[in-house]
């Protein structure tokens, strides 16, 4: 039963860039993101507040909380949404699968961490294979430098969320987390989804109102549900369920978008799975777990 909802997870995981995709057709990507992070803020805010009977957290948890929305909301998503214009959500999944490894250089860098050197060489064989795809991408279906930019510096937001996070030392169950990052990462984000929006108009149709309700029950809420469920067995066995995101996501590109799975993405997420896995082996669970909390949405 674990293995079916942690497939189940896996899959939900990797339909958010499908959900987004549907829904840029219909409206710019910043509203779209603001209205997701809006309406799942509020739809778990609501029911904590009433069964704890407090609407807030103790305030000395607001400025963590804030900056978190910022990083892993704000900057993270928001920036993924605006990739999602003309990167394939195939490409995109290859990138959210490698997070683990700027999490890593940003340790090496910031808290002088070792590095084993069979993190190392997770490092190099992934790195491989999202330069191969990157390549493709923008030679073959003419994916413009910004967008490959954008979503690198938006994993580097969240790796960066994710390591504050560890050293704010934030004591709040991790759904409560969750819920208020979504909901400050929307207070920043609406001034930039309604200046940068300009005059392009909302089709509110079923695409539209398709992927919000996908993005916020099935993504937002759903999946940080079923992930929170997981890790009662552990972080590490869970975010090994994560490895198959890549060749999920292709997948469902493919049959949802119609989006081309080519010998090069295949190999692509291939390099990308095994360096992660070389990645995860045999390793202390104190960043799966800093990755696990805090920052599912």
């Amino acid at each position: 039963m674990d293995a079916l909802l942690a497939l189940l997870y896996t899959v939900l995981w990797a339909s958010a860039a499908i959900a987004t995709k549907f829904g840029l057709e219909a409206g710019p990507p910043l509203i779209l993101a603001s209205l997701r992070f809006t309406m799942a803020g509020l739809l778990l805010w609501i029911p904590i507040s009433v069964a704890r009977g407090q609407l807030w957290p103790d305030k000395r948890f607001m400025r963590p909380l804030a900056i978190l929305g910022l990083l892993n909301t704000t900057l993270y998503l928001g920036a993924s949404f605006e990739a999602l214009k003309v990167v394939s959500a195939g490409l995109f999944n290859l990138f959210v699968a490698v997070n683990p490894f700027i999490v890593l250089i940003l340790e090496r860098v910031w808290l002088r961490r070792t590095v084993r050197p069979m993190q190392w060489l997770g490092f190099m064989v992934a790195t491989t294979g999202l330069t191969i795809g990157s390549w493709q991408a923008m030679k073959e279906f003419n994916t413009p430098g910004w967008a490959i930019v954008l979503m690198i510096g938006g994993q580097t937001a969240m790796a960066v969320g994710s390591i504050y996070f560890h050293k704010a030392r934030v004591s709040l169950s991790a759904i409560t987390v969750n819920t208020w990052q979504l909901l400050w990462g929307a207070i920043f984000l609406w001034p930039f989804a309604l200046l940068l929006s300009g005059s392009n108009t909302v089709n509110w149709n079923l695409d539209w109102w398709g992927s919000l309700a996908w993005l916020v029950g099935a993504v937002s809420i759903g999946a940080m549900l079923l992930w929170f469920r997981l890790l009662r067995h552990g972080a590490a066995q869970a975010s090994m369920w994560l490895l198959l995101t890549p060749v999920i996501g292709y997948w469902l590109g493919f049959v949802f978008l119609h989006e081309p799975f080519t010998e090069i993405d295949l190999m692509s997420s291939i390099l990308v799975m095994v360096g992660l896995f070389l990645f995860r082996l045999k390793r202390e669970t104190r960043l799966n777990d800093l990755l696990g909390r805090g920052v599912i949405k």
